[in-house]
């Protein structure tokens, strides 16, 4: 029987699914393994092998710590009304178990995008949705619908592209340099006047947390998204073949409805070039990691 909640968010931890999906809790299982995970990984020490760049200054208008607490905040929100509508993943549910072996595979890698990740608390969940979607807010709660592991067959390897491209969202704070940009369009804010102090930028992006699921990013947001999510796959020793086969089933996915993912990570051939033209470049981090 599917789960069947809105078009928001997902996923928990301790709870209940409908029949064709109960569960256990575990998820204190999940972070010990994690915290394991990352101490034995050395994350930070290779140097990076895709070129981005660096991040936009715009984002310290608005305070780390303020937009990862709205996250937090929004985000246990969406858990509850998921938990409320018999859809949220308990911890035995073994689609959640798989998304959560990929994410301990994964988190290692994260600091070297942002030193704050090492302190993220992350959190993986599941909700019961035909729509296809997934996502990473600040601070690291991803979640995914079970819309996108089914409707797309999605392997192992496809998973960790989907979910190293939403992690490297929040990595590179996209979430909050898009939150500085519309708050300082809506309060008439220039750059320069809020560096001299004039108006809260913080203040404002804590009130505007509840947006954090609707922003949309810029195309150069997405294809840092793409290579850095790339670059940490590799690196967790899934292969990098996988990031062109993942878009080639969203771009075939366009024709049918409720393709929430799609209307804020537009798919298309420019993209896979590129992926392609950068997949040499993480070749050799895959093949390392997976002789290890």
């Amino acid at each position: 029987m599917p789960l069947s909640p809105t078009p928001l968010n997902h996923l928990s931890d301790d709870d209940h699914l409908p029949q064709a999906c109960r569960c256990h809790a575990g998820r204190r299982g999940f972070l010990r393994a994690l915290v394991a995970g990352t101490a034995a990984t050395g994350a930070g020490a290779a140097l990076a092998q895709v070129n981005v760049g660096g991040s936009s200054g715009l984002r310290k208008l608005v305070p780390a710590e303020t937009l990862e607490s709205a996250a937090t905040e929004q985000y246990q929100e969406l858990l509850q009304k998921a938990k409320a509508q018999g859809a949220l993943a308990g911890s035995s549910h073994p689609q959640l178990q798989r998304l959560r072996g990929i994410a301990q595979r994964l988190i290692p890698y994260a600091s070297q995008w942002n030193a704050r990740a090492s302190q993220w608390r992350w959190e993986v969940n599941l909700i019961g949705s035909k729509e296809i979607n997934a996502f990473c807010m600040p601070g690291g709660k991803i979640a995914f619908y079970t819309g996108i592991l089914e409707k797309l067959q999605l392997s192992d390897d496809e998973v960790a592209m989907v979910m190293g491209h939403e992690m490297a969202h929040a990595l590179r704070e996209h979430s909050r340099e898009q939150m500085a940009k519309n708050s300082a369009t809506s309060i008439g804010l220039s750059l320069g006047a809020q560096l001299l102090g004039l108006g809260d930028l913080g203040d404002l992006a804590a009130r505007m947390g509840t947006q954090l699921l609707s922003l949309r990013f810029s195309r150069s947001d997405e294809s840092e998204a793409d290579l850095v999510g790339l670059e940490m796959a590799a690196r967790a020793g899934y292969s990098p073949q996988a990031a062109v086969s993942l878009w080639r089933k969203m771009g075939e996915a366009t024709g049918d409805g409720g393709i929430g993912f799609l209307s804020t990570h537009p798919t298309g051939p420019d993209r896979i070039r590129e992926l392609e033209r950068n997949i040499p470049r993480v070749q050799g981090l895959y093949e390392s990691a997976r002789r290890r």
